[in-house]
């Protein structure tokens, strides 16, 4: 799977699944450069077949409706674009 990786400070395990196309994976990707995160994100959308299935089934387990973004920050699974969520979340609180 072509996961990509964005560097910045380690503020623990961060990985978005999004949609080349999306808006709110955007957004979602804008906010967490903004502050400072590294993190990997994958466009599920430019996958190959394969590795396609392999995301959506990987994420139907953490957010069952298939909506993105969908992220997983330290552990927390945040569904959509959800500002305070990923700052807390990156936050460690």
């Amino acid at each position: 799977m072509d996961i990509q990786h964005v560097g910045g400070k380690n503020m623990g395990d961060v990985l978005l699944y999004a949609l080349s196309t999306c808006g709110w994976c955007r957004k979602t990707r804008e906010l967490i450069e903004s502050l400072g995160a590294e993190y990997r994100y994958v466009y599920v959308d430019l996958l190959e077949k394969e590795d396609m299935d392999e995301a959506v089934g990987l994420i139907k387990e953490l957010n069952p409706a298939l909506s993105f973004p969908t992220a997983v920050i330290n552990g927390v699974v945040i569904v959509g674009f959800r500002e305070e969520e990923i700052r807390k979340a990156l936050k460690g609180d």
